[in-house]
């Protein structure tokens, strides 16, 4: 039998999405839980009695915080044959913070990185993806 797996997010949430694009990419199945912020659960406070944030990936009953993480954690947990993430570490560490910089900087991710635009575009054509992002 296979252990459950929930995942206490908000929809509207980026960190959240990151996670249930993962698990929906790896094929797991799992119980979305949507937490009202304004008054959180107590299985949100018993999971992450510190901060006290979404979202938090359940598995097994051992909570799994901070979106990177879990993404980490998902791809190492299910279906290693196909990964999310770059094997290298200095790749894994740099994947998904060039938009961020864009927004911020005169850095043109187009320009500098065509590969990697190529790759998000992608990505984007995933229903996986596809689904969950906002227009």
């Amino acid at each position: 039998m296979a252990e459950e797996v929930i995942l206490l997010d908000f929809l509207p949430s980026p960190f959240g999405m990151r996670a249930r694009i993962a698990l929906r990419e790896k094929g797991v199945e799992f119980e979305m839980r949507e937490e009202d912020l304004s008054n959180k659960s107590p299985l949100l406070l018993k999971m992450n009695p510190v901060n006290k944030q979404i979202p938090i990936l359940i598995h097994g009953g051992k909570p799994v915080c901070k979106s990177l993480i879990m993404v980490q954690y998902i791809d190492n947990t299910w279906g290693r044959e196909s990964p999310l993430l770059p094997s290298n570490p200095y790749e894994c560490a740099r994947a998904s913070w060039f938009y961020g910089l864009e927004a911020l900087t005169n850095f043109s991710i187009k320009e500098e990185c065509p590969k990697f635009v190529a790759w998000a575009e992608r990505c984007m054509q995933r229903e996986s993806v596809a689904k969950l992002l906002p227009n």
